[in-house]
């Protein structure tokens, strides 16, 4: 029996995949098939890798999920003759250009940019090429043009301009099926086996879940075996009263590894003594951060609460025996119908979008320099860390580009920020001070909007997750495990990350 062989049968005599099959015979067809895709994703990973082994290397992707749909209109601005066009038609919601943050991108596609004022961080991070901008990006069944969609040539995401409905097809990354799992999950999937099921040696096995929520449950990193693990801004959430080495965490512990002759109180068991392990592990492992003093202080707001547990959790990677990680944040409050601008809704530098973008630039910022204070400490670093750890943030769509009096309302394709790595021009991790994607047309009803304003996205959201995909470990052959409907776009790799 050849070492691939010997690796899937012991995958398949585990008591996790013995309590999956035997819901079979209860639960009917579904869970049959479910059980198949399962198993058809061990086979990705088996034959991906070519048998047993590990990552050699540390990889994190962090998605910053800004809830409600960013305005990225008056997030990147145009500058120059495009300006007054711009000024012309947002109206109260248009920064005027003498505010404008400058953006020098190394490449030139004919337009000039700049960062909305309260974005300092970013524009600095831009300019450092530890950040690149993708514009006007959605959801998509097919690639779709103006015509296309006027003349409803193509298939188009069901409900678009819906709130639920694209948070689902942004996170799924398969708008015309039904949504079972993410596309971080089934990355998850994919890769999970290499820092479990595979390794031979269970002492160097995962500690915790490949994928790692600070916000909640969310569909992005639903996968079809791998489970996300969710932590709060302190640390896992522990039992009342049973601290690590409690006599009630022993009882309780205890109880929960009784054998069990119920199949389903056998699984409960487990899954309580489970989580009571990882938490004691995880809180172990971020312990020595508890009283460290970033060099970029993190503001203290929720985005930056949440992003400096991602920090702490990669600082404590080794501990965890994790070698790659999915981790999921989210800020609320993009929904921006009324009240975007202040005074009296003719101030574009203050309201809450200004306050909502000046969150995201420090908070940003301070999960950079996190990083790479870590890298630098002996301790918890690693020369490669910075090039290591790269975040992106994802929206339910961008806003309408006319103002509505008050703010603007919702959108469809928007532009989004990839950050991280050391700024190498040659070896760092994202291709910084760079624009990849085509910036829309600012014109209402022009070549690039449905009719109002709503841009058509140029990039679908399988392009911009599988670039980001290639880079984490996924290899081509199996981009379409992950994505199935990538093989419809002509750009597969966007080019915003360096292998």
């Amino acid at each position: 029996m050849s070492s691939i062989e010997q690796d899937r049968a012991r995958l398949l005599r585990t008591r996790r995949d013995f309590f999956r099959t035997a819901g079979c015979a209860a639960m009917g067809s579904l869970a049959v098939s479910s059980t198949i895709r399962d198993f058809r994703l061990i086979n990705s990973a088996l034959a991906q890798g070519g048998g047993a082994g590990s990552f050699d290397d540390y990889k994190a992707l962090v998605c910053i999920f800004l809830s409600g749909g960013n305005d990225s209109n008056n997030l990147v601005i145009p500058r120059g003759a495009s300006h007054a066009n711009y000024a012309a038609i947002r109206q109260n919601l248009a920064v005027p250009e003498s505010e404008l943050l400058p953006l020098t991108p190394l490449n030139n596609d004919g337009n000039e940019y700049g960062f909305h004022p309260s974005c300092p961080e970013l524009a600095g991070l831009f300019h450092e090429r530890k950040l690149a901008l993708l514009f006007n990006v959605g959801p998509l069944v097919f690639p779709t043009n103006r015509a296309q969609y006027k003349g409803k040539l193509v298939a188009l995401p069901p409900q678009l301009f819906s709130h639920s409905d694209q948070v689902t097809h942004w996170q799924t990354s398969l708008p015309d099926q039904p949504p079972k799992t993410g596309w971080g999950g089934r990355i998850a999937d994919l890769l999970h086996p290499y820092q479990n099921e595979l390794l031979l040696d269970p002492v160097e096995r995962a500690r915790i879940s490949l994928c790692t929520s600070i916000a909640g449950s969310n569909t992005f990193e639903v996968g079809a075996s791998v489970q996300q693990y969710h932590v709060s801004t302190s640390g896992a959430v522990t039992l009342a009263g049973a601290t690590p080495g409690s006599t009630r965490e022993g009882v309780v512990r205890s109880l929960a590894q009784l054998a069990q002759s119920n199949l389903q109180a056998s699984a409960y068991g487990d899954v309580i003594d489970n989580a009571i392990a990882a938490g004691t592990v995880l809180n172990s492992a971020i312990e020595p951060t508890e009283a460290w003093t970033w060099d970029v202080p993190f503001p203290d707001v929720s985005l930056a609460r949440q992003l400096k547990m991602v920090a702490r959790i990669i600082a404590g990677r080794d501990a965890l025996k994790i070698k790659r990680q999915i981790f999921f944040v989210s800020v609320n409050g993009y929904d921006t119908h009324t009240s975007q601008v202040g005074g009296n809704n003719d101030d574009p530098l203050t309201g809450s979008h200004a306050n909502l973008l000046a969150e995201l630039s420090e908070s940003i910022a301070a999960f950079q320099g996190a990083i790479e204070q870590i890298a630098a400490d002996p301790t918890y670093g690693g020369g490669a860390l910075t090039d290591s750890v790269v975040g992106f943030t994802a929206s339910d769509f961008g806003r309408t580009f006319p103002t509505n009096g008050q703010g603007s309302d919702h959108g469809w394709g928007g532009h989004h920020l990839i950050f991280g790595g050391s700024g190498d021009p040659a070896s760092g991790a994202v291709a910084g001070q760079r624009t990849f994607g085509t910036f829309p047309v600012h014109q209402v009803n022009g070549p690039d909007d449905t009719s109002t304003g709503r841009w058509i996205p140029s990039t679908s959201v399988d392009e911009y997750s599988a670039t980001l995909a290639k880079w984490f470990g996924v290899d081509a052959t199996h981009l379409p495990v992950v994505f199935p409907n990538l093989g419809r776009f002509a750009t597969p790799d966007l080019g915003f990350m360096r292998s």
